[in-house]
Formats: C-alpha cells, structure tokens, sequence
C-alpha cells in the first residue's frame, strides 16, 4: 500500500516559512539540514512530511490559477469543527489572509497560502461522514461554512 510520505517546498526566506509551517499548520521541526538552508518538520505521523529548502529571491514563485501542477497542499489540523476554528483563530492572529472557508461534506476548510505563496488547506473530517461505506459525499455540492460565529 502506498501512502504520501513527504512533500519538499523551495522556500525564498526559510525563517519565515519555518514560522508559517509551525504556528500557522501546527507541524513541529525535526531538523534541520544542508548547512541551514534545509528544515524537516512533522505533524508526528512520520519523521518529516515537509522538507523546505531555502533558495533566495531569484526564482519566480508558483503559478497562480488554472494550471498545472500543485494546486494546494492539505493538512488535517484536528479531529472536529473546534479544532477548525482554533486554527482559524490562529491564522488570522497571525495576519494570514483567509483565501476561502468552504464545507466539502466529507470535510470542512479553511484555505489561505504560505509567504511564497502556495495553496494551503487547513481541514477537519466530518466525523458524520462514513467515506468507505457511502460514496455519496463525492457527488455533494461544495457548501459555505461560517466558522466566525
């Protein structure tokens, strides 16, 4: 069986994604690596599932709109709509722009993007939703979701 084991970012300011990557999602560093210039951080599942190497300003950043490649990156921050609002609490105190808030009904979740300006979704499953028994959650329309009240 194979499962997602890491995802490597290029990173111009390694500190300020560092910060982002550990307040923001809630990863934790494991280490870092190449002189400085390299960080590995996990959310505890495995011994990192980001890597970010620092590479300065010259590269252009990622792509933005319709495309391909990477859309966003996604990253379960808690067990229930609680833990989601504690993100969102997090974020915005933070100063990170909230790109969409959205009910997936399998999911709920909070989209906003990382200082180099990646996709990223903060989640929670909904606990409700018995995905290996019913399919029915794939036809479901994208809902809005109010996490602020």
């Amino acid at each position: 069986m194979a499962e997602l084991g890491h995802v490597v970012f290029y990173v111009r300011d390694l500190q300020a994604s560092m910060r982002f990557y550990t307040e923001a999602v809630g990863l934790a560093l494991q280490g870092m690596i190449f002189r400085g210039r390299g960080a590995l951080l996990s959310g505890g599942r495995t011994h990192h599932e980001l890597l970010l190497l620092e590479v300065g300003d010259a590269p252009a950043g990622p792509l933005q709109g319709r495309r391909i490649g990477l859309y966003h990156t996604g990253w379960k921050v808690g067990e229930d709509i609680a833990d989601l609002k504690a993100a969102l609490q997090r974020v915005t105190s933070m100063g990170v722009e909230i790109e969409g808030i959205a009910d997936h009904t399998i999911s709920q979740s909070i989209y906003l993007k990382d200082p180099d300006g990646n996709e990223v979704e903060l989640y929670v499953d909904d606990p409700g939703v018995d995905w290996r028994n019913d399919a029915s959650w794939m036809s479901a329309p994208v809902k809005t979701l109010d996490l602020y009240s």
